[in-house]
């Protein structure tokens, strides 16, 4: 049965999808069958992934608004092992058309449940909120990533998330645990990064991800091409901190390489 894990930060702008993009396209490289569910209306991860939002006739809105099956809405991509659950457009006005049904938190959770037994890992690519799109990913993952882009204000910003997670955690989700917390952007030259790194391996003992990921301009160019960063580059800076972090990842989740 597939683990799920929700990436999710409230602040926009920290490589969240990015990093879900890549450690999905990495994992599902080295031979363990992947799912990314792109829960963002603004769905950056679908186009990374090669997926022309404007052609898609349904998406994760279907699922989550008219509880069309995951498997009819999913996607092969032409990555190995790696299916996606394309995000569109009309996902934006999800969350208000959730707030009237029933049992709304648990729509995601509901849907996902059909496949899990069909994948290794399921990825929920959030959008930058706290809403109820987030709340859904909370309530259907098992753990939770959290990248951080190595500044103070994302130090403020976790504060918020945790509070969170504990709410979802005591309402919804007993079981919910944190996966692990990624530095992005990172840069070793500066001193407010270093002060950043320390404070969260203060608050997160043994969560912190040794792998970080560095500024590359590879990986800023990567989506543009609809490809993952080992697919576009697999050389790069970018593209090697990902596959590290995917070693880190598996082994932290008891996994062997499959390839």
């Amino acid at each position: 049965m597939a683990k799920t894990i929700a990436v999710v930060n409230q602040k926009g702008g920290v490589g969240k999808t990015t990093s879900t993009v890549n450690l999905a396209a990495s994992i599902a490289a080295k031979g363990f069958k992947v799912l990314l569910a792109d829960i963002d209306p603004q769905g950056n991860a679908t186009s990374g992934l090669g997926v022309n939002k404007r052609e898609l006739k349904i998406s994760s809105y279907d699922v989550l608004i008219n509880s069309m099956q995951i498997e009819k809405v999913m996607i092969k991509t032409e990555f190995d092992n790696l299916w996606v659950l394309p995000s569109s457009m009309n996902l934006a006005g999800a969350e208000l058309e959730l707030v009237d049904m029933n049992r709304r938190e648990a729509k995601l959770k509901n849907a996902i449940a059909l496949v899990k037994d069909s994948f290794d890992f399921i990825f929920l690519d959030c959008p930058p909120s706290l809403g109820l799109l987030t709340l859904n990913a909370l309530c259907a993952a098992d753990t939770v990533l959290v990248p951080i882009q190595c500044e103070y204000y994302a130090l403020e910003g976790l504060s918020q998330l945790m509070a969170t997670i504990r709410q979802v955690k005591r309402l919804y989700n007993p079981l919910i645990d944190m996966e692990g917390v990624l530095l992005t952007m990172f840069d070793g030259r500066l001193n407010l990064t270093h002060q950043v790194v320390d404070e969260l391996k203060r608050f997160f003992p043994r969560k912190v991800y040794t792998t970080v990921i560095p500024r590359n301009v590879k990986l800023s160019e990567a989506p543009s091409y609809g490809l993952p960063i080992a697919y576009y580059d697999k050389n790069s800076k970018g593209a090697l901190a990902y596959d590290a972090l995917s070693d880190e990842f598996l082994k932290m989740n008891g996994k062997e390489v499959k390839k």
